[in-house]
């Protein structure tokens, strides 16, 4: 049975560090970029050797890592989980098509700007939770989970993804009763695992951007009505965490928020800059951790 890629994980998490040290990444999600002169061009074109040759370096140093490229393909896929729901939504009327592809893809843009020297698999990764090749992807996304309706097949293959050491992000699901279904279904994947509140100095708050609060992250729609959440009543934005024997986290949970439409519409003038930045900070942390633990 396959299992994710534990050997190389940590590498390319390092490698993802050490690159976005490099970069300049004010003003990442700026809805258009000035016109380049001439010595700007060039230096552009030096990083891109440098990095193509300190790619070629860690290849060489690190021959675990070199060959997960040639049997996998990428270095990293960013994989959207497709499961079984209540109600139709989205591209085959599910609702883990979400935002997708199109959140996927601007998303992957982004992390390609930045992480040149890795080989990022550029265009959306949708997999089932019932599909044995799940394991082949330690980064899992998922959204929408108010409606998820599992079947016995998709408990079974999450549940064995989680427990083979694969890491999973919740997304986009607001309010109580959307809570208590995630809740419910969590219960039958992880029995015995709390979901539990992830404090803010926990690491993976600060794996490489310092993220001090939690803060509401809204649908487009939304934001251009100047109205940030979407359910009534207390509708407060929190992130929590189911953990593993060793303390470490393998799911993490966005709750009242929405960080798929920030990526979505991250270039619309009329999306909140400090949002989308954050959105795109938070699920670089997690990739980060999820890929070093």
């Amino acid at each position: 049975m396959m299992r994710p890629r534990p050997r190389s994980a940590p590498i390319l998490a390092a490698a993802l560090t050490a690159v976005l040290a490099a970069v300049a990444v004010t003003g990442m999600t700026a809805r258009s970029d000035s016109p380049p002169d001439a010595a700007a061009g060039e230096a552009s074109a030096s990083a891109l050797s440098e990095r193509a040759a300190a790619r070629d370096r860690l290849l060489e140093r690190e021959p675990g890592l070199a060959q997960a490229v040639s049997e996998w393909g990428h270095d990293f896929y960013f994989t959207r989980a497709i499961y079984s729901s209540f109600r139709g939504w989205g591209r085959g009327g599910g609702r883990w098509a979400t935002d997708f592809p199109k959140a996927d893809r601007q998303f992957l843009f982004i992390l390609h700007r930045l992480l040149t020297m890795l080989d990022l698999h550029e265009w959306e990764n949708p997999i089932s939770l019932a599909d044995p090749e799940l394991r082949r992807f330690p980064f899992l996304y998922m959204l929408e989970v108010g409606y998820m309706n599992l079947s016995e097949a998709e408990i079974e293959g999450l549940r064995g993804y989680l427990e083979a050491g694969g890491f999973l992000v919740v997304d986009d699901f607001w309010g109580e009763e959307a809570w208590s279904n995630f809740e419910y279904h969590m219960s039958r994947i992880l029995p015995g695992r709390r979901i539990e509140p992830i404090p803010m100095d926990h690491p993976i708050f600060h794996q490489f951007y310092d993220i001090d609060a939690v803060i509401t992250v809204p649908s487009v729609y939304n934001a251009m009505r100047g109205r940030y959440e979407e359910c009534w009543g207390p509708c407060t934005p929190t992130v929590s965490g189911i953990f593993n024997d060793r303390g470490e986290l393998m799911v993490v949970v966005n709750h009242n928020t929405d960080l798929g439409d920030a990526w979505e519409w991250s270039e619309n003038p009329y999306y909140p800059i400090d949002r989308s930045t954050y959105a795109y900070e938070l699920a670089i942390n997690y990739i980060i951790y999820g890929l070093s633990h």
